[in-house]
């Protein structure tokens, strides 16, 4: 988990030029998403949910709680796997987003 969140940290001290589209759009990618994704939302907007955070403290445990997390508010859990793909694997992705697409967005 340490290695994730530093892994995490790296790329956010990164210029915005090197995210991803998606991290950039913010409220307007929300806007045109129906639910919540790990591709799409950024993990900011999933800690603010207090639905969404359960998901991820459900699958994660741990990383919510992480003082250091709020680096990574700007990227997607799936922008941030190829730091930790340990942690952060296709499969823990992929139960994610079924239990966030039982989450309408706010």
């Amino acid at each position: 988990m340490r290695s994730f969140l530093i892994a995490a940290l790296v790329v956010a001290a990164l210029p915005a030029c090197s995210y991803p589209q998606s991290a950039l759009a913010g409220d307007s990618a929300q806007a045109v998403e129906k639910h919540y994704s790990t591709s799409e939302t950024e993990i900011g907007v999933l800690l603010d949910n207090p639905e969404a955070k359960a998901v991820l403290d459900k699958h994660m445990p741990g990383f919510t709680a992480n003082p250091q997390v709020s680096m990574a508010r700007g990227l997607t859990l799936a922008g941030i796997q190829q730091y930790s793909p340990d942690t952060v694997t296709d499969e823990v992705l992929a139960e994610i987003d079924a239990d966030l697409a039982k989450i309408p967005v706010k």
